[in-house]
């Protein structure tokens, strides 16, 4: 199924700013990590058991970095929504998990393009995580590969 807000033209990597950028916002909660330990099988006692990490540095459980990974992916897809991008992901490089996010955190997603190599069809986006603190708990950089669909019928 494709799903398409409007009928204007697709945005092609020549379409694309140095600094075109998105921002979602997210209040991670205990469900929220327990529902992620059930689909990745990270049922480390770092995010289920409290009082194991009561006595860790942090007090008490923390989320999976890959659940704040995750959130950058939906920026991405926002971005590609935001700016009619036709792409994929092409990985991750860089990725730092900065502080921890802790259950009740409200995370803020920052993606920003920073640069564009048109002839290789990618653009790299920065990623900023910060909490309600805004303290960056996450940091890296996501590399979108144009891609050609299919032509769609009307």
């Amino acid at each position: 199924m494709f799903v398409d807000f409007d009928t204007g033209p697709r945005a092609t990597i020549r379409d694309l700013k140095i600094g075109d950028k998105i921002a979602i916002e997210k209040t991670i909660s205990e469900s929220d990590v327990y529902l992620f330990a059930g689909i990745c099988g990270d049922f480390s006692p770092n995010h289920i058991n409290e009082r194991y990490m009561k006595g860790s540095r942090f007090g008490t459980r923390i989320a999976q970095g890959a659940l704040v990974v995750g959130f950058t992916s939906a920026a991405a897809a926002m971005f590609g929504l935001k700016y009619r991008v036709d792409g994929v992901s092409a990985g991750y490089d860089r990725l730092r998990f900065v502080k921890p996010v802790f259950f009740g955190d409200t995370i803020r997603i920052h993606y920003e393009v920073a640069r564009i190599e048109i002839d290789r069809n990618r653009a790299y986006a920065t990623l900023k995580v910060t909490n309600q603190h805004d303290e960056v708990v996450l940091a890296g950089e996501h590399i979108l590969r144009f891609v050609e669909l299919e032509s769609r019928e009307s």
